[in-house]
């Protein structure tokens, strides 16, 4: 089963784009019917966060999320099978790319948009730096060595698993080889933070200050925004004055910095995940 899936993507990824998102949309709008539980998951984390959005805004918006995260999954047929003259045509890449240039240590802030996966194909495609980044195993083996496969066609880069520990990630970011962080997303109270997220308080790992102190290196984020044609990677100045001492207070201001970057586009930020899983000690669920 999971083989004849594989195998429809490739083909999917040779459709002409704007039929690919089309059937996109047509997948999203079933997903949002039939799948009831993520879609409270979604409404409920809108909810939280936009407290002035009107309950029609909330449904728009969380069909809208669906129809995004669907789209998304489907391009990923022809990011991990089309070719290096495909994927150039439709990723294009803008901003401040010096700050990528030469051989300083760089954690890129990544935010789990649905473009993550454009955003990391982009960056092994175009540029000649060595990136990493951190990788969970998929429970199903077919689905997680397509996974590793697609995140490996360019570039050779390093992919570590979270059993890895710190220090080769470490060893790898002072050597110069650029990492892709995804920390914005709620991987359980161990290690965690309770910082403001919208106001709310929410487990966040502190991890993109902690290897940016601990490899010496600047933060950069790249925000990957989903277009017509294609997807559009903006790689923004490097944060000053970050990270500092101050643990939670560089968590805090991640979290404050993500924000304007969804209120940009919040029909595009992974609302299906449940951001505020875990709670401090004594807060009921929000997701009951």
């Amino acid at each position: 089963m999971n083989q004849l899936v594989i195998g429809l993507m490739r083909l999917l990824g040779h459709l002409p784009l704007a039929w690919l998102r089309f059937l996109g949309r047509m997948l999203g709008w079933v997903l949002y019917v039939v799948v009831a539980q993520r879609r409270r998951v979604v409404q409920t984390n809108l909810r939280l966060c936009f407290k002035s959005l009107p309950q029609a805004q909330i449904v728009a918006l969380s069909r809208q999320i669906v129809v995004r995260f669907a789209q998304s999954w489907l391009d990923r047929g022809w990011l991990w099978h089309g070719s290096a003259a495909l994927l150039r045509r439709r990723l294009q890449i803008t901003g401040a790319l010096n700050e990528l240039a030469g051989l300083a240590p760089v954690v890129i802030f990544a935010p789990h948009f649905v473009g993550l996966d454009a955003g990391w194909t982009a960056l092994t495609l175009n540029l000649p730096r060595h990136f990493t980044t951190i990788y969970t195993d998929q429970a199903n083996q077919d689905m997680d060595a397509w996974i590793l496969a697609g995140r490996r066609r360019f570039g050779s880069p390093g992919l570590f698993g979270r059993a890895d520990g710190v220090k080769s990630i470490v060893a790898a970011l002072r050597g110069g080889d650029p990492l892709y962080l995804l920390p914005d997303m709620n991987f359980g109270p161990n290690e965690s933070l309770f910082v403001p997220f919208y106001g709310v308080r929410a487990a966040t790992v502190p991890s993109l200050s902690r290897f940016a102190r601990l490899g010496r290196a600047k933060v950069v984020p790249v925000i990957t925004r989903m277009t017509a044609t294609g997807y559009r990677v903006e790689v923004l100045p490097a944060w000053q004055d970050f990270p500092t001492d101050n643990l939670p207070a560089d968590t805090a201001l991640m979290n404050q910095r993500l924000q304007d970057y969804i209120d940009s586009m919040p029909d595009q930020y992974y609302w299906v995940h449940k951001r505020f899983k875990d709670r401090p000690a004594g807060e009921p669920s929000v997701y009951e």
